[in-house]
């Protein structure tokens, strides 16, 4: 085992400490990554504060990881010493399952082993990216185009690949009508995404405070669902809904959005259950679906069409110090639009 520096969250929501924690020798497929930069996901908050199910402590909190090789092991023919790499939600899984094989991982019937705040098939806690090191399988590595920024890159590895699976898998495109729930860290990365894929972007916020980012980012409308009229004016105008909130929403309400055989996908999480009327389903053949993230291939895909349509996240770069701080600032929706920590200030005091 070696011995690396970390944030650690000791109790549920506990302020950040500086520690240690432990990684695994390398194994044969194994690669051992320097972090350089680690994204905040309000899932790291929710899991921080232990606000879905029961955490392990102390935590470390991060799944948004980018890094450099520092060392592989014997059998890895993926990667090499120097190699810029990310890794994202979790890392590892059974492989054997028809979720695994078909490289959806993410579903693994198994159940995929979490970056952190999980349990790996030995039995170790898995500790995340707001630390200075971490172990991996190579397989759950992906590669980091030279043309991304680092530090705006890491994001991708969570809010890039949460948008970019479900744009994908309903296939939005030249003709479709998208819009997106929420101008945050996944919003403003489905409106890049979903532009550059080919769709018409709509954007629904609270308000109109973010159109002038919207329409810069890619949107082509800009709507307030504050505005009662909002409703009206767009009954049955999308192809599919992208909910990048962890609220609950008035789904009926939204389910009236859609059009024939449209979809709308819920990608944040609210701790309270959801209700609706099935006959807001009913009348257009509508669906109500949700996604988790992509798997390794998708990610991987994911990267490569971000560094070709030059696509990153939007970022405000801190030091280890003010993680708390950010916390709060996340749970204020005072961020545009991603909070990622510079791993190199953790070994400052």
């Amino acid at each position: 085992m070696a011995t690396t520096a970390a944030l650690v969250v000791p109790a549920a929501g506990a302020k950040f400490e500086r520690s240690t924690v432990e990684r695994r020798e390398l194994r044969e497929r194994d690669v051992l990554i320097d972090i350089k930069y680690a994204g905040i996901c309000h899932s790291d908050i929710h899991q921080a504060k232990e606000e879905w199910g029961r955490g392990t402590y102390p935590l470390v909190p991060g799944h948004e990881i980018a890094g450099v090789v520092a060392a592989v092991g014997p059998a890895v023919t993926k990667y090499a010493v120097g190699d810029r790499v990310g890794v994202g939600c979790f890392v590892d899984s059974c492989g054997e399952c028809e979720a695994c094989e078909a490289d959806e991982e993410q579903y693994c019937l198994k159940g995929a082993v979490p970056t952190y705040n999980g349990k790996g098939y030995d039995g170790e806690t898995t500790y995340g990216g707001y630390s200075q090191s971490v172990v991996v399988t190579e397989h759950f590595v992906v590669r980091i185009p030279e043309s991304l920024p680092f530090d705006a890159a890491a994001p991708l590895l969570c809010a890039g690949i949460t948008v970019y699976s479900p744009l994908r898998h309903w296939n939005a495109g030249p003709g479709t009508k998208v819009a997106v729930v929420g101008l945050g860290g996944l919003g403003h990365m489905a409106v890049k995404i979903a532009h550059a894929l080919g769709a018409e972007v709509t954007v629904l916020s609270q308000t109109l405070s973010k159109e002038s980012d919207g329409l810069r980012l890619g949107a082509d409308h800009y709507y307030a669902t504050g505005d009662k009229a909002t409703f009206k004016t767009l009954r049955r105008s999308f192809d599919l809904i992208i909910n990048t909130v962890s609220a609950n929403l008035p789904l009926d309400a939204y389910l009236g959005l859609l059009r024939l055989n449209g979809t709308m996908v819920n990608l944040g999480a609210p701790p309270q259950a959801s209700s609706f009327s099935v006959f807001s389903l009913l009348g257009g053949r509508r669906s109500l679906a949700g996604s988790s993230v992509g798997g390794i291939r998708e990610t991987q895909e994911m990267l490569d069409f971000c560094a070709e349509h030059g696509i990153a996240s939007e970022i405000e770069l801190i030091g280890a110090d003010e993680v708390d701080e950010a916390y709060e600032r996340v749970l204020r929706s005072d961020v545009r639009y991603r909070f990622v920590i510079d791993i190199a200030t953790l070994a400052q005091e």
